[in-house]
């Protein structure tokens, strides 16, 4: 039960991402779907709030894919990054940006 609760969760979060892009688009204006300083606000309120038994860095990882997916529903993200698939510069995007992300090498 818990965790069909959670998927609903993430689900209606996800969700709630389609209609802020389409509100977006509606308005014609351009826009910036990427708002670093508001994700980090978000990862640093999930981290104030964790009281474990999750390491903060699970935490963070957790919310960092749940952002990724939720803005891949308005506009996906398209990163490029050095060198080919496999190499640290690709760990970086998974971990900066989460796997839901474009990525060119």
């Amino acid at each position: 039960m818990l965790d069909q609760n959670l998927q609903e969760l993430i689900s209606e979060r996800a969700l709630l991402a389609q209609q802020v892009g389409i509100s977006k688009h509606r308005d014609g204006h351009t826009v910036d779907f990427y708002r670093p300083e508001r994700e980090t606000q978000v990862l640093r309120q999930a981290l104030k709030r964790n009281k474990g038994p999750l390491r903060d860095e699970e935490i963070a990882r957790l919310f960092r894919e749940i952002m990724s997916a939720c803005l891949a529903q308005q506009e996906p993200l398209k990163v490029a990054y050095l060198g080919p698939e496999g190499t640290f510069t690709q760990a970086a995007v998974f971990k900066q940006f989460g796997h839901s992300v474009r990525r060119s090498p």
